[in-house]
């Protein structure tokens, strides 16, 4: 490598396509993060893409159990939950481009043949849906130094196979060093044999090849390090150079990657492939913050009150957020998922003994519900510290509402559209922060892409819990939802001690009916606020979000005290 600090001027964007094997839920995701991480030390810019296969235009509609947690950009684009990964990792920002699926580009293709656009020419996979990815992908031509495009799925996968092609096609077109492949693959440790077995990155490797795609790199998933003459095996086998096979082991936090991917070489590996020179990776902070994870000073335990915790990845962002809150405070947080259903039946006071903090995230639908509730209450009465997101928030309302405000019928009209007092309800107009249109809305509206998405603004007021936190009085907060607080339960509910601490100001000259609330505090407890928006969507390890911070230091006051 160039010994000069000074990364050399990159006259057009080099491309990084991360594929995977045998498997899912390998770390695609996360490498192509760290990868990220990595260039970004060497003072490169870099961008992401995920191209995932299934046929939905966004995760928007699909089920946390399914596919994991939605994940939204500032623009408000529903995405896959890898980007989170990407933004946690650099400092780039995610946006509608980002995040592709197979049912994103035939809707696009379908609707270029409706309108005429193929001259009556038959369409087809190839050219008309590889030519639509490719078109994507040069989205990103421009954007940085370095592009990381993540492809969804495993190699052998029916639905990839556009994709695969597409990319086959497109690093051909790009020529020589401006773009390389990168294939994650299994080497499992057999413990009654005692070795590790290289047949499955062998396969794997074979079905790429098969379809036209010979790897540069491989990234080995291993519970240990590999050894050279493993990885001189792999690598007679599927045809790369032993210095091109990287063995990517299990460790105890995902932030220890980028750093063992470094010591790995992988960074100078792909700098090489690229023909890119630059100074020495800058890693102290990521050295610094391995160093506070492995021995924090302090520790505290909180609950989370789901519905979908059976799927960790349900509350991805949620779970690294909270952590990174930890990382600020010095401390290691135990995360304790508490299913609602299960204190509808047993009571909260058995399941949340023992947290020092209690957090109910966002959801969507009925059920678990009255659990949530029930922690809450158990949350306000206790005096333990509470954090409400989203669909937590406007339960923290219900439940002040029903047991302190004396609005005995108070509910959401997501849930009962009959109700006398919709503290929650379905707001019909809203003003778009990003287009300046007024948005209408209604029971009827189709579910994807109908809720209020991405980032908007929000008034901080002083001496409040929230403007502790932020230490400013605006702020802008990325959301996913559609019903809000009803601004005509504001005074009794204000009257009886809540503290509307956070509002979303409606466009000069629009009605001030379209104030939209979005944080809420109680006046008489150490540490309980809700906010509308999901303040998980943008923290990071080097900067955890100023909500989460404050969460867990008045959780660690708290288990203090108790």
């Amino acid at each position: 490598m160039n010994p000069s600090n000074e990364t050399s001027k990159i006259s057009k964007t080099k491309f990084i396509f991360i594929t995977g094997g045998v498997l899912s839920s390998l770390g695609k995701g996360l490498a192509a993060a760290a990868i990220g991480a990595l260039l970004e030390s060497r003072s490169l810019t870099v961008t992401f893409q995920k191209l995932d296969p299934y046929i939905n235009v966004d995760p928007g509609t699909m089920n946390p159990f399914q596919h994991g947690e939605v994940y939204v950009t500032d623009d408000g684009a529903e995405t896959d939950l890898d980007l989170g990964h990407y933004e946690r990792y650099t400092s780039v920002i995610m946006g509608q481009k980002h995040n592709y699926t197979s049912g994103r580009i035939y809707y696009s293709v379908i609707t270029k043949e409706r309108a005429g656009k193929y001259l009556g020419g038959t369409v087809q996979v190839i050219p008309h849906v590889t030519d639509e990815i490719k078109a994507a992908i040069r989205q990103l031509e421009g954007d940085a130094d370095v592009a990381i495009i993540e492809i969804g799925g495993t190699i052998g996968d029916i639905e990839s196979l556009p994709f695969l092609e597409a990319i086959r096609q497109f690093k051909y077109d790009a020529g020589e060093q401006n773009s390389i492949f990168i294939h994650v693959t299994l080497v499992p440790y057999i413990k009654t044999a005692g070795e590790v077995k290289t047949k499955p990155t062998q396969h794997s490797v074979k079905e790429m090849r098969a379809i036209g795609l010979q790897p540069d790199i491989l990234l080995c998933r291993t519970g240990r390090q590999l050894s050279d003459e493993i990885k001189a095996k792999i690598s007679l086998f599927c045809n790369v150079p032993p210095e091109a096979v990287i063995t990517a082991r299990d460790v105890k936090s995902i932030y220890e990657v980028p750093l063992l991917l470094h010591e790995e070489g992988l960074d100078a590996r792909i700098l090489e492939l690229l023909n890119i020179w630059t100074g020495a990776p800058r890693l102290d902070s990521w050295y610094e913050l391995v160093r506070k994870i492995k021995a924090p000073a302090h520790s505290v335990v909180i609950g989370i009150i789901g519905k979908y915790v059976e799927l960790a990845e349900s509350y991805k962002s949620l779970h690294e957020a909270i952590v990174h809150g930890g990382f600020a405070n010095d401390a290691q947080v135990e995360l304790r998922y508490v299913s609602a259903e299960d204190i509808e039946k047993k009571g909260a006071a058995g399941l949340l003994k023992g947290c020092s903090g209690i957090l109910v995230p966002g959801g969507f639908g009925k059920r678990g519900v009255e659990g949530k509730v029930r922690a809450i209450t158990y949350a306000r009465e206790r005096k333990v510290p509470f954090l409400g997101i989203c669909l937590g928030m406007q339960l923290a309302v219900i439940e002040f509402a029903k047991n302190v405000a004396g609005l005995d019928k108070a509910a959401s009209e997501e849930f009962d559209e009959n109700t006398t007092q919709p503290v929650i309800y379905l707001m019909r107009e809203w003003y778009d922060y990003r287009t300046g249109e007024l948005q209408i809305r209604d029971e009827k509206s189709e579910k994807g892409g109908s809720m209020r998405l991405g980032a908007y603004p929000c008034v901080i007021l002083e001496s409040t819990f929230a403007h502790a936190a932020y230490g400013s009085k605006e702020v802008f907060e990325r959301h996913r939802h559609r019903f809000e607080f009803n601004l005509k339960f504001r005074d009794q509910l204000v009257k009886s001690g809540m503290i509307i601490s956070g509002i979303s100001p409606p466009k000069e000259g629009v009605s001030p009916d379209l104030e939209l609330v979005e944080i809420v505090e109680l006046a008489d407890h150490p540490w309980f606020l809700g906010c509308q928006f999901h303040p998980e969507f943008k923290s990071g390890p080097m900067k955890p979000h100023p909500i989460f911070k404050n969460f867990v230091k008045a959780s660690l006051k708290f288990a203090k005290s108790g």
